[in-house]
């Protein structure tokens, strides 16, 4: 009977995850397929085009250049509470890592060396 529960158990997790990455492929393919990524890409390419022509423009004209009213330069912080605990627990992990492995090293040597 506990073998049967388990199994069924198991298979309903097997399957939420199997459509899970199911779901998530066929969005990546859908967003492939229809050229999203190319189209991005080409709208950047554009805006640069368009700063360059500006840069031109304003060189033939004389005008005082500088270099950042011709970058579009957005900087987007994706920090939230739970990228800032993610990362607070991964230095966490690594430090005692690296202390754990060290003392081990230390301790391994002081046997084998005998001091």
């Amino acid at each position: 009977m506990e073998e049967k529960d388990n199994k069924k158990i198991f298979n309903k997790i097997f399957w939420k995850i199997f459509l899970a990455l199911l779901f998530g492929f066929f969005a990546l393919y859908v967003s492939e397929a229809t050229g999203y990524y190319e189209f991005k890409q080409h709208k950047k390419v554009n805006l640069t085009n368009e700063s360059i022509k500006k840069f031109e423009e304003d060189i033939e004209n004389g005008r005082n250049i500088n270099i950042n009213d011709y970058i579009n330069k957005k900087e987007v912080s994706y920090e939230n509470e739970v990228s800032s605990i993610g990362l607070t627990l991964s230095e966490t992990i690594e430090n005692c890592m690296q202390n754990g492995l060290k003392n081990t090293f230390d301790f391994l040597n002081k046997v084998f060396n005998g001091k």
